[in-house]
């Protein structure tokens, strides 16, 4: 008897649909309140195709796992608003942890978990290790993939290996070689916290101490003066560019989540050969780094309409103002859409990378 695969394929990346799933979101990294707005919006969007969802702060204790409550019911859902000013540096003391007590086992409890963490260790690589150990069916790219997008040194490194521009830097106070104006960031972190633009030496000295609290490690790299782009990837598939142009200033904590501070236009006013060359690098940055169902790269473009690589996000945000989603709806790919293709790569038993 013939075997209609495909059947087989559509069959098994349905098993997520009606299930029990657990959003973890929160944690201890200065991103936050943005990790619980994703969270918020993304439970929304399971609930509403069918599914029941708790949401879970990862570094908060659960003191009964049989406790655990997944709900249908979207009211039983809180919506959580970014507030305008980036958050101060949380420092973690001895007694606290990453992960909090029984959150691993309420994870089990769960058919998969969405990971709706931004920053930290949701980000690095530690929580997917984690998740491999305990054989946890988890959204997203695995360790190693998070591990090298999360730093940025690490990531402009492979970029630069493999011929894509990038703006020069230093790590540290080592920038004797830099010249201004230059861009100040903590090398580990997101959504533009920490980051300062420099125009001098006296400048520079506040805008390390600036980054210092939020990472160890201080990335220091020359301004690229230009357009700033995002380009979203989606089951190995690069998404329309967006154009990111705030009204004022750079695009920085308050701009990107505030309303009606940044023009964010999609899919971009720009050539189609640029837009293909910008779509084509994120691709190319996408799979270098090990990532996998999505992801979003960071560009500038200078006058020359030279392309330069600035980060790359393992875990994009999803809340309201949130670029991937815009750059979904763009190209005909709804929220809630866009939520089950991410929930689908939890039963991609293996992370296969393209090289």
């Amino acid at each position: 008897m013939q075997i209609n695969i495909n059947i087989i394929i559509k069959k098994q990346l349905q098993r997520w649909k009606m299930m029990n799933i657990l959003i973890l979101a929160g944690g201890l990294s200065p991103e936050r309140e943005v990790s619980l707005s994703s969270a918020s919006k993304i439970a929304k969007s399971l609930i509403k195709q069918g599914n029941k969802v708790c949401i879970a702060d990862i570094c908060c204790n659960i003191k009964d796992v049989k406790q655990i409550c997944f709900t249908n019911k979207s009211d039983e859902i809180k919506t959580y608003a970014v507030n305008g000013t980036a958050p101060k540096a949380i420092e973690i003391c001895e007694k606290e942890n990453e992960i909090g007590e029984n959150v691993m086992e309420a994870c089990k409890t769960a058919d998969f978990v969405f990971i709706a963490l931004h920053g930290g260790i949701g980000e690095n690589g530690k929580l997917q290790a984690v998740f491999d150990l305990n054989g946890i069916k988890y959204t997203g790219s695995g360790y190693d993939g998070c591990m090298l997008a999360m730093d940025k040194n690490i990531s402009k490194m492979i970029a630069c290996a493999h011929k894509i521009k990038t703006a020069k830097w230093s790590m540290n106070t080592k920038a004797a070689s830099l010249s201004f104006p230059c861009v100040v960031k903590p090398a580990n972190c997101g959504s533009s916290i920490g980051v300062a633009m420099v125009n001098n030496g006296d400048e520079l000295a506040s805008a390390i101490r600036l980054a210092e609290p939020y990472d160890n490690a201080v990335l220091i790299e020359e301004k690229i003066e230009g357009r700033e782009f995002s380009v979203g990837i989606l089951d190995d598939k690069p998404l329309p560019v967006i154009e990111i142009k705030p009204k004022s200033g750079f695009y920085d904590y308050k701009n990107k989540y505030q309303a009606d501070l940044t023009q964010e236009i999609c899919p971009a006013d720009i050539s189609a050969n640029l837009s293909d060359r910008l779509q084509q690098t994120a691709l190319k940055m996408h799979r270098l780094l090990h990532l996998f169902c999505y992801s979003r790269i960071d560009f500038m473009v200078d006058k020359k309409e030279d392309i330069y690589f600035i980060e790359a996000n393992a875990l994009p945000g999803m809340t309201p103002a949130s670029l991937l989603p815009q750059e979904a709806a763009a190209a005909g790919i709804s929220y809630e859409c866009l939520c089950e293709k991410i929930a689908e790569s939890a039963f991609g038993h293996k992370r296969i990378y393209k090289s």
